[in-house]
């Protein structure tokens, strides 16, 4: 069956559409292909319901294997509209993404645009049946916000590690005129076993520019990683600037263990965002605390841009070692939530209830 190369498509345009708040050139692009031919199987059905993912706690329902060309689906992930998927003629397993096949152009375009990248996942094929379209990536191993949840901290020498990774793949998106958005740990995956390479995961609410300018209108964020200006009664606000906030937030919950800002409530939640007040745990090295402020700065004009973090001392090839860990009381409860929470909520909130 023959590939057709992806192209940049024709009036490239940005996707700043209404949002909710809701956690090199020459390079091949991903391959498209129309799923289903004489040699291929019809694609499945709807394989993954579009529907809102089941509640915590319950079990997703899990389908039957089903055959989509030379993949085998198998069981879905958490979400719902992810699958594990095997590659019969060669055994190796992928990630299947499932998406609707009318917004394939809006979802290719952030990858016609970004130049390859060893930190930035891209799909390695893409099917298109009827009514969806299915983009495979290489298998992953874990997501940082589990890592987190599991190891309460990162070391400091870790973390300068894999948070140089992450920096490392938002310079190189927001170089190429992509703002990523709805960006937190869970975005950051393990690309290998031993879990000490990261990648984004995917570029699905990427929003790419026409130009140099980064203003966005939307609201679209995950209420644990937003902005205070995305907050504020501002009609726009800087998309690069968001993005090192939200990036300051996975720095500062990988350090600490819990979110700098935390509520149950929404409304008392995005006013501590709005104050911008947060407590650095003990024990922190002070290169550490210094980029943790740059980045987590109230005005937006006065954060780190997301070349300049890996300049920061903090992420150079010899940190200085921090000071002995102190737990105190009080962190007991200030940890990074289980299961459907701040990160997962990404349903429509009042911005200012």
């Amino acid at each position: 069956m023959p590939a057709a190369p992806l192209a940049a498509p024709a009036g490239s345009y940005s996707r700043k559409k209404p949002l909710d708040l809701q956690d090199d050139p020459d390079s091949e692009p991903p391959t498209l292909k129309r799923a289903g031919s004489r040699s291929q199987p019809r694609p499945p059905g709807c394989l993954l319901p579009l529907s809102p993912p089941p509640a915590p706690g319950s079990a997703p329902a899990i389908a039957p294997a089903s055959r989509l060309g030379p993949y085998v689906l198998l069981e879905p992930k958490e979400d719902g509209r992810t699958y594990r998927a095997l590659h019969c003629p060669t055994g190796t397993e992928y990630t299947c993404k499932v998406y609707p096949a009318c917004g394939s152009r809006a979802l290719l375009e952030p990858y016609a645009q970004l130049p390859r990248h060893e930190h930035v996942a891209r799909p390695t094929e893409v099917l298109v049946g009827p009514q969806l379209l299915y983009a495979f990536f290489a298998r992953t191993y874990g997501d940082m916000h589990s890592l987190v949840r599991s190891r309460r901290r990162v070391p400091e020498l870790e973390a300068a590690a894999l948070f140089r990774q992450m920096a490392t793949a938002l310079a190189h998106c927001h170089q190429h005129g992509l703002v990523l958005r709805d960006l937190k740990l869970r975005r950051f995956v393990f690309a290998n076993r031993e879990r000490t390479k990261l990648v984004l995961e995917d570029l699905e609410e990427a929003c790419v520019l026409t130009g140099p300018d980064d203003s966005l209108w939307d609201k679209h964020a995950c209420p644990a990683y937003v902005g205070p200006e995305v907050l504020s009664s501002r009609a726009s606000y800087s998309g690069k600037a968001a993005d090192v906030w939200s990036l300051g937030v996975a720095l500062f919950t990988m350090l600490a263990g819990h979110y700098p800002f935390q509520d149950s409530q929404p409304a008392l939640l995005f006013g501590k965002i709005r104050r911008g007040a947060f407590a650095l745990p003990a024990g922190l090295s002070a290169p550490a605390r210094c980029l943790v402020r740059c980045l987590l700065r109230r005005e937006p004009a006065e954060r780190l841009t997301a070349t300049g973090i890996l300049l920061h001392p903090w992420l150079r090839e010899d940190p200085v070692p921090p000071a002995p860990f102190r737990s105190h009381p009080w962190e007991a409860n200030q940890v990074v939530p289980d299961g459907p929470g701040l990160e997962e909520a990404e349903e429509e909130v009042g911005l200012y209830g």
